[in-house]
């Protein structure tokens, strides 16, 4: 059981959707770090489960950013050191990367809106996916990707432009390059932030957000189950591992 969860986010209009919802209904303390707005990162010694979510910046960008530095100490030192359960979401997965000694660059190019990721061999027979379709339709949102695994890595699954979209460390890490966070109140957050409208217009062409909603409708139940899997899988497998032990 997880009791208490520690959250680092990036923006005010990133926060942990869908996985916050799950972390309550197993009863767990959730504490949240706002990293950009200055928030100190704490002790990682009481924490169950380290949630790290999206965010607009790159993990490059240390200088506009200098809490990233600490980010990713932060990330190394739980996954290194302390052994427990980890959920990356798009940035999220990115710092993890940076952490364990890989590599993120620019994409060759970006994702943005609904699109399909595949189950490659490898995540069709691992533990953290079980019970997942092999194709799945997600929401995406990043110019930037792994470039370089790192030691130890396995990429789960793939879409046709990015090729690491899930990637797992071992049976207690997880991250994702796509977003499974994703709600209908974020979705309509998304009307009232004029930055967001715009990256999408770039991306997409104009009116790209009235199409995202429209498509959002019948995809985000499907995102929940998924979400909701892999977020069990990590949780249950974790306490297999334990009592095994």
């Amino acid at each position: 059981m997880i009791r208490r969860a520690l959250a680092f986010q990036h923006m005010d209009d990133e926060p942990p959707g869908l996985f916050g919802r799950f972390l309550e209904e197993q009863g767990a303390e959730l504490d949240i770090v706002m990293l950009h707005r200055g928030e100190a990162i704490p002790s990682l010694a009481p924490y169950d489960f380290l949630l790290v979510m999206g965010g607009a910046m790159d993990v490059w960008e240390t200088d506009a950013h200098p809490w990233l530095r600490h980010e990713v100490a932060a990330i190394r030192e739980w996954t290194w050191n302390r052994n427990r359960p980890f959920m990356g979401v798009c940035l999220g997965l990115q710092l993890l990367t940076q952490a364990l000694g890989g590599e993120v660059g620019l994409a060759s190019a970006a994702e943005v809106g609904f699109g399909k990721v595949e189950l490659n061999g490898v995540g069709l027979t691992h533990p953290l996916m079980r019970g997942l379709q092999p194709s799945l339709k997600v929401m995406q949102w990043h110019h930037a990707e792994v470039s370089v695994l790192p030691d130890g890595a396995e990429v789960l699954a793939s879409s046709a432009t990015t090729h690491v979209q899930i990637m797992s460390v071992g049976q207690d890490i997880l991250a994702t390059q796509f977003h499974g966070e994703l709600t209908p109140a974020l979705i309509d957050r998304w009307a009232h932030i004029p930055q967001y409208l715009e990256w999408l217009d770039a991306a997409m062409g104009p009116n790209a957000y009235a199409r995202v909603k429209a498509q959002s409708r019948p995809q985000l139940p499907k995102i929940e189950r998924m979400s909701r899997i892999m977020f069990e899988n990590l949780v249950s497998n974790r306490k297999q591992i334990r009592a095994a032990a």
